[in-house]
């Protein structure tokens, strides 16, 4: 029995993971936009420890909802 490689199997992988990242951007950015100041700065430049961990939750839970909707 031959396995032969499938290419239309990494190309699906690859559309579904472009897919993905194109939705956290923009989902990202939108919840970016909706905040009263800049996330960025305030964890960057202000070393705001809490915001950056409420940031990583957030970006793993958009990631989750992200990757079951793919799925």
């Amino acid at each position: 029995m031959t396995h032969e490689f499938q290419w239309i199997y990494v190309a699906n992988a690859l559309i579904f993971a472009v897919l993905g990242i194109v939705l956290f951007v923009v989902s990202f950015t939108i919840l970016d936009k909706m905040t009263p100041y800049d996330l960025w700065k305030q964890i960057c430049e202000e070393k705001n420890v809490a915001l950056g961990i409420m940031v990583g939750a957030m970006s793993l839970g958009l990631c989750i909802i992200i990757a079951a909707a793919v799925h």
